[in-house]
């Protein structure tokens, strides 16, 4: 009897010696993706840990951006951190800022086997999650660039055939849609689409210290002519009925399209999947306008969106498994299946070729805008910035954009509040930084 029981348990600790030493390694990784795009994250994590048993990514919703990134930083701070944290645009100078948080994608991958190669990159993604030697720190996922997408129905009724490629050409054809019965434009995010993008746009610099690359100590240079001419002209446009503005709020401005209430908005090459399903309307996507007065070739956008970030304070074999994520991740099947699914852009070359081999841009031509624009010759100025407490300044613009609109202040006046006030942040950044 005593020698059935020590072989049993002989057996039993050599099954439990076998279970722990197969056990998969968990990868941990934190997001911000919510609804039909949390559930998308979700299949990616499934797909890749059916893919191979090594290891085991476990996909965590932590809120919006904000909510994430509060999160990573207190997780941090107690050394409870994931291996991945996804951090929006606004939010990449406190993460790559924060000394020791953080490991460059660059190296992680380069070191741990997965290989690494920033060409691979479309050129308007490459850059924004870079530091000011061109080395990438967070790997992009979620990239989108501001696209103009209009209402055809609206159009045709207009008697216009063409989106407008400058703003010079939207006043020409803003009258004739009024008449029509249509605002002609709304917008959602002007932080984002007005400010931001109107400088890659223009190739304009937004800031000082290589718009932020170099140092964290930096003035933003909002209060600029060419700027504050396109706000004056845009009070004029909602003055005259031609812009709609409906608050703050992202989607109550594109169910202002949606709604046809505006035959034109200004939002997200990542918006095409979710206006597919909810206008009943035929529409289209075009390039975001820009100031023919200001530059006769626009140059092109850069990202929006959010990046994955590898946290420090792991061990190798974590980190071999991050770098074997991400190397499936950004593969040309996973980018395919994340475009399509999303409507954000894939990030590399490779799945954009895919993509255009498979004939998806012959059925659904509009789902190519925004890389078209990404890929479109860049400036001085357009590769991004990085700005610390952003997330705040976006909502000074905010603030004094909505001071604008309801005729509170005029631009000069407000852009002059602007550039004081950011650059009080800024000044609050590098201190707490340095």
């Amino acid at each position: 009897m005593l020698k059935r029981t020590l072989t049993a348990i002989g057996a039993f600790s050599c099954l439990a010696t076998i279970s722990v030493a197969n056990a998969a390694t968990e990868v941990q990784w934190w997001h911000a993706m919510g609804g039909r795009l949390g559930e998308v994250v979700d299949e990616i994590a499934v797909k890749y840990n059916e893919s191979q048993s090594e290891y085991k990514l476990v996909p965590t919703y932590k809120g919006g951006y904000e909510d994430t990134m509060t999160a990573g930083i207190a997780a941090f701070r107690a050394k409870q951190q994931p291996h991945i944290l996804q951090i929006f645009d606004a939010g990449a100078a406190t993460i790559i800022n924060a000394k020791g948080a953080t490991i460059a994608v660059a190296d992680l991958m380069a070191e741990h086997g997965a290989g690494f190669n920033k060409e691979d990159y479309l050129p308007g993604v490459r850059n924004f999650y870079a530091d000011s030697d061109g080395k990438m720190i967070g790997m992009p996922f979620n990239s989108s660039t501001p696209l103009l997408y209009y209402n055809k129905e609206a159009f045709k009724k207009a008697g216009i055939t063409n989106p407008p490629k400058t703003w010079e050409e939207f006043e020409a054809i803003a009258p004739k849609l009024k008449e029509a019965g249509y605002i002609a434009l709304a917008q959602s995010h002007s932080p984002w689409i007005f400010t931001e993008n109107f400088h890659s746009r223009h190739n304009l610099q937004m800031a000082t210290a290589n718009n932020g690359y170099d140092s964290t100590d930096v003035k933003i240079m909002y209060n600029n002519p060419e700027l504050k001419m396109h706000w004056g002209k845009v009070k004029e446009w909602l003055d005259k009925g031609w812009y709609g503005y409906y608050g703050r709020a992202w989607g109550d401005n594109q169910d202002a399209f949606v709604q046809q209430k505006t035959a034109m908005w200004l939002g997200s090459s990542g918006s095409f999947g979710g206006l597919t399903k909810s206008a009943e309307f035929e529409f289209g996507g075009a390039f975001l306008p820009h100031w023919k007065s200001i530059i006769d070739e626009p140059k092109g956008t850069f990202i929006g969106g959010a990046a994955l970030f590898a946290m420090s304070g792991h061990d190798d074999e974590e980190y071999k498994g991050v770098a074997d994520f991400m190397k499936f991740l950004t593969s040309p099947e996973m980018q395919y299946f994340w475009h399509k699914e999303t409507g954000y852009v894939p990030i590399t070359n490779a799945a954009y070729d895919l993509a255009k081999n498979d004939g998806y841009y012959e059925t659904t031509p509009d789902a190519e805008i925004g890389i078209l624009q990404l890929n479109q010759p860049g400036g001085d100025w357009t590769k991004g910035y990085r700005l610390g407490y952003y997330v705040q300044i976006r909502e000074v613009l905010y603030k004094h954009f909505d001071d604008i609109f309801a005729g509170k202040s005029s631009v000069d006046d407000a852009f002059a509040k602007i550039e004081e006030e950011s650059n009080d942040l800024l000044e609050r950044f590098n201190a707490t930084y340095n």
